[in-house]
């Protein structure tokens, strides 16, 4: 079986109906069309995408950042439920991360469920660390959220961690049968 290539790229207003269909899927609509407008907009947040390969009406991915100042504020990372737990999650977030060092931000921040010990395992798995809580941050279940932070975008190394993560990314990739590569 070959893999089949997978793309990390910007939303856009085209592909913006699917990434609603997966907000929905994923989220249970957390962002409006709206909401998603405004970041399109804004030249303070990036918005990645992973099309599907052989579908134009399905995203097996989604993520945002919001620069604020010298920080890569993480929003949102959605993987398609048929395809997680096949480093899609990982590839989202490594995009974002460069995105981050492209800007020259200097570190990057997120909250998380505390129940979501995947989406926890992975932020670990890139160098994030608990910095704190949030009591009842999700307003869905009253869970509290974990802040989590990563230093160190802005430092000469990073770049080789990039390219490191970026080595593994495809490895991981490819025993699902997809294909990657920092260069696409």
């Amino acid at each position: 079986m070959s893999a089949v290539a997978l793309s990390v790229q910007p939303l856009t207003e085209q592909t913006l109906p699917q990434a609603l269909v997966l907000d929905q899927l994923c989220f249970g609509g957390l962002w409006s069309k709206d909401g998603y407008l405004r970041e399109l907009e804004s030249p303070n947040s990036t918005l990645l995408i992973v099309p599907a390969p052989h579908d134009p009406n399905k995203l097996l991915g989604l993520g945002c950042l919001w620069a604020i100042v010298e920080e890569a504020h993480i929003t949102l990372m959605a993987v398609h439920p048929e395809v997680q737990r096949q480093g899609l999650g990982q590839l989202i977030l490594l995009g974002l991360l460069r995105d981050a060092w492209l800007r020259g931000l200097e570190r990057a921040t997120l909250e998380v469920k505390e129940s979501n010990q995947r989406a926890i395992a992975l932020y670990e798995k890139f160098g994030f660390t608990l910095a704190g809580r949030r009591k009842g941050y999700y307003q869905d279940t009253g869970e509290d959220a974990l802040i989590m932070w990563r230093k160190g975008l802005d430092q000469p190394e990073f770049t080789v961690q990039l390219e490191a993560w970026g080595a593994t990314i495809a490895q991981r990739l490819q025993q699902n049968h997809w294909s990657w590569s920092l260069d696409t």
